[in-house]
């Protein structure tokens, strides 16, 4: 009996819903369950063939455990080890080498020293920084919003040099990026599921979280073809199974705007019921594929095409 595992946090709607479904589903040789964890012990197998992975961004010791779960032949949904080292400011990098517009940003030391650091540990960097060629570029207004990390926390809209200095200063320890503001006419929120199944979803960043689903427009055949080519490159290039990206049109270009969500928004109160019916199917049916798939003492991560052009010494972009 090959097990698919879900691993999670506060959540409920999206874990019970899979769990339930796959299991609806009687596929022989095929159950689901949350996952158990009683001990991990170093190179013993989790006893999962499938894990969609919800929370380790937040807990270290489920992050360390899914990669000892992989390295023993568990598909991890997400990739743990891509996810560890995967950023905001590196998707942006590459995204300017394979042709997807985004906004114009820049990443930025935090305000306050690093806990363990002095003056000293950063000899190579510039005080003060070139500030008048960072705003230059990247103009105002602008938004300042940390480099990792998620959750709409921590993100500033700055009306000009002042009010980015001040706003900075809040800032402690994070290391943040300053993103030129794109003025968008529509915007939508998309789910990429196994690098080949898309969802676009009409999306209102302006409104209310549990409002932001109500928009009130929709994309043409032509947009949808357009955004649905820009999220399958996107995740296809960082390789994640199960991601969101979000993409502001202005002047009808489609500029990717966020788009490192390995554990995105799946809960039924914010999304709404058919997007939840969607999810919830169409990730059910990847994790049975990859189940099926899934051989023991194998690797049975999805490792992006960044990664597997960097391996076998092709052109990476």
């Amino acid at each position: 009996m090959k097990k698919i595992g879900i691993l999670f946090g506060q959540e409920r709607s999206f874990p019970n819903a899979f769990v339930e479904r796959i299991n609806s589903k009687q596929i022989k040789g095929i159950t689901a369950e949350p996952v158990k964890i009683d001990k991990v012990i170093q190179g013993e197998s989790s006893g999962y063939a499938v894990i969609i992975d919800r929370i380790s961004q937040d807990v270290p010791f489920y992050r360390a455990y899914l990669k000892n779960a992989a390295l023993c032949g568990t598909a991890v949904i997400n990739n743990p080890f891509w996810w560890s080292a995967d950023e905001k400011f590196f998707n942006n990098c590459l995204s300017t080498k394979i042709e997807v517009a985004v906004p114009k940003t820049v990443i930025l030391p935090s305000k306050e020293l690093p806990t363990d650091t002095a003056e000293l540990s950063f000899s190579n960097l510039s005080y003060p920084l070139d500030w008048e060629g960072i705003f230059s570029y990247v103009g105002f207004p602008a938004y300042m919003k940390p480099f990792a990390g998620g959750g709409w926390k921590n993100v500033y809209k700055l009306t000009d040099m002042n009010d980015f200095f001040e706003k900075h200063a809040e800032t402690g320890q994070l290391v943040m990026l300053l993103q030129e503001e794109i003025v968008f006419e529509e915007y939508y929120r998309c789910y990429c599921i196994g690098g080949k199944h898309v969802r676009i979803m009409s999306y209102e960043p302006r409104n209310p979280h549990h409002l932001r689903y109500a928009a009130d427009f929709k994309p043409s055949a032509e947009k949808i073809k357009m955004m649905t080519d820009i999220v399958l490159k996107i995740n296809q290039y960082l390789g994640y199974d199960f991601n969101t990206v979000e993409l502001a049109l202005r002047d009808g270009v489609p500029y990717a705007i966020d788009f490192c969500n390995p554990a995105p928004d799946a809960d039924i109160k914010s999304v709404g019921q058919e997007n939840f019916d969607w999810v919830v199917e169409t990730a059910a049916n990847y994790a049975i594929e990859k189940a099926l798939a899934q051989e023991d003492g194998k690797d049975n991560l999805t490792w992006g095409e960044y990664i597997k052009r960097s391996a076998n010494g092709k052109p990476l972009y």
